[in-house]
């Protein structure tokens, strides 16, 4: 059986390919900051699918050099999740970089050192988006202008991180080179297996189904599945044609907050507004305010990946946007009801 190092297995994303691997016959190691996490892992993931013996834990820093090398012993792939998050925008950017990058750099050395065939690492269409000013078009080949006037501090965190990864990678030294995939997911919706609500994808929705957002910002991208992330995340482990790309996985097309509002509405959800704030306001706004800060390079604009290459790659069908936003909703909903 083959094993996987998952790091930040206690996030969405994480716990989400935790139980997609175990699925599939893989066995996993799964890296959190603290071990006192394990059991609310271990009880999310056991909603999806019995890990019969095939979990295990171990304590991992992205600013630390301890233990990366022992967890990445016995490994065959790791799967590079962990990044830090936060909506707001910091005092100090360098609180997302410097992680984000030297939490790559950690995961990357480690497992070149321990003779690991491939990692797939987590980035986001975020790294991806030109100046960050104006609506554009994204493939795989789009990186975003971290000097550009209106990139936040996550941004940048997300679109140093993955081309330190490639610069890594295409600098290698050796005869046994170390293979990347990287997945470029939207905003990531669907249903939490922890039942925690603090991260922004969950509070987004708490937010919208219990009337607390009552503008909506006039912005469109595509969405993404954290079931879909998961599976492509899987996938890309010993997929031949997968090396040395990026893959966007998200909806076809573009949508926006309006949009996945009105699928609520529409379900039943009243309490669910769905007007649209006007630009001017929340860009004035954004100037006072760090959470809308974070929001200012989405604002009025229209971000659309070309995800074709994922679907030839893996032959793969993303799930609607109406399952997800519903099966999201149902999923904060019990939770609170709790």
């Amino acid at each position: 059986m083959k094993k996987v190092l998952v790091t930040g297995v206690s996030g969405y994303v994480g716990q989400h390919c935790a139980a997609e691997l175990l699925k599939n016959g893989y066995s996993v190691r799964g890296s959190v900051r603290s071990l006192s996490k394990t059991d609310e892992v271990t009880n999310g993931i056991k909603k999806e699918v019995d890990p019969k013996g095939n979990l295990e834990f171990c304590e991992l820093n992205l600013m630390k050099d301890e233990g990366w090398e022992k967890a990445m012993e016995g490994c065959d792939y790791v799967l590079h999740v962990a990044s830090p998050f936060v909506s707001s925008e910091p005092k100090d950017e360098n609180e997302l970089i410097r992680p984000a990058v030297e939490g790559t750099q950690r995961a990357l050395k480690s497992a070149k050192k321990a003779g690991i065939k491939r990692m797939v690492l987590t980035s986001s269409m975020v790294a991806m988006m030109g100046d960050a000013n104006r609506s554009i078009d994204i493939n795989q080949d789009s990186w975003t202008n971290v000097n550009a006037k209106r990139v936040s501090a996550y941004i940048k965190s997300k679109t140093l991180a993955e081309k330190s990864a490639w610069d890594f990678i295409n600098n290698q030294q050796g005869d046994q080179k170390l293979e990347l995939v990287v997945v470029n997911p939207g905003p990531i919706f669907g249903p939490t297996l922890s039942g925690n609500l603090s991260g922004e994808s969950m509070t987004t929705y708490k937010n919208l189904i219990t009337g607390k957002m009552p503008m909506l910002p006039q912005a469109s991208i595509n969405m993404s599945d954290v079931r879909d992330i998961a599976k492509i995340h899987v996938q890309a482990l010993d997929n031949e044609q997968a090396n040395g790309k990026r893959f966007i996985v998200s909806t076809e097309k573009a949508h926006s907050f309006q949009e996945m509002a009105q699928i609520l509405k529409s379900n039943g959800y009243d309490k669910v507004g769905t007007r649209l704030a006007p630009n001017f306001l929340l860009k004035f706004m954004s100037n006072f305010n760090s959470d809308l800060k974070g929001m200012r390079p989405f604002i009025g604009n229209t971000y659309n990946g070309d995800v074709s290459e994922t679907i030839k790659t893996f032959n793969w069908k993303p799930i609607l946007l109406e399952k997800t936003v519903l099966d999201t909703a149902e999923s904060v909903k019990q939770v609170m009801n709790n």
